[in-house]
């Protein structure tokens, strides 16, 4: 299963551009933080002094994130548009088959982002900022795996919208759209805080909080997310869900 998916990644020239872009992309981005300036202070190279920049970077990357499930619901609206999932029904495999095939791509998916994020703060945290203190380094390494857990639930969401409109660009405008539109709406406009907690995109943006939270809070007061104790549970819930889904739309809608 993983070497048939592999064999149709490995020479599709998207996929490689869109790896390439999300670490052009989070390498530039860390790298410029340093020059942001913040109450008349110029952060620096403290920006990336462990433990703090494990935390700092998974909030960065889950932006960049969005690039990855774009690049799942490509993988499989290409599925539809050149109708290979019917061939391969017809040759004999299963729909928990041909799902398992894209669910090992987000786990890979899934990995290259984590690895690029610890590639990442190793080379910044060790080349610019001061000599990390005994056990720094992984102090606050539990970051990375929410990070992990956050990236597997967004593309289990492409996952599903890409099965259900089966064309790319609809797909792709109606993940953006969702995240950074609809979903923010509905919590504003209709939802009581009680509830709004519990919507997907407030959940797992629960796994990365906005470094310094604890600041804010005491500031502005609360944020109104989930701890993420509470939030892990509910992410994991939320990517088995997506994937349930999808799986059920393909096993009984016509491919």
């Amino acid at each position: 299963m993983l070497a048939t998916e592999l064999r149709k990644l490995l020479p599709y020239r998207t996929v490689w551009v869109i790896l390439v872009l999300f670490v052009v992309l989070l390498v530039g981005f860390v790298s410029a933080g340093s020059s942001v300036t913040i109450n008349g202070q110029q952060m620096g190279n403290q920006l990336y002094a462990f433990p703090e920049l494990w935390p700092r970077l998974a909030y960065v990357a889950h932006y960049f994130t969005l690039l990855l499930g774009i690049l799942l619901i490509i993988l499989i609206t290409d599925e539809f548009q050149f109708r290979t999932f019917r061939q391969q029904i017809i040759d004999g495999r299963s729909v928990g088959e041909l799902l398992g095939g894209k669910f090992a791509v987000s786990l890979g998916l899934t990995l290259f982002g984590v690895l690029v994020v610890l590639a990442t703060g190793l080379y910044f945290g060790l080349t610019r900022a001061t000599a990390p203190a005994p056990g720094s380094m992984v102090a606050q390494l539990p970051a990375v795996a929410l990070y992990a857990v956050q990236t597997l639930a967004y593309l289990g969401l492409a996952a599903l919208l890409a099965v259900l409109l089966r064309r790319s660009g609809a797909a792709i405008l109606l993940f953006l759209l969702y995240v950074w539109v609809a979903e923010p709406l509905l919590r504003y406009l209709l939802l009581p805080d009680a509830l709004d907690q519990y919507m997907p995109t407030k959940v797992l943006g629960a796994l990365t909080p906005t470094p310094g939270q604890e600041m804010l809070t005491t500031m502005v007061g609360a944020s109104g997310d989930l701890p993420v104790a509470h939030a892990l549970p509910l992410a994991l819930a939320y990517a088995a869900l997506f994937w349930a889904l999808s799986y059920l739309l393909l096993r009984y809608r016509d491919l």
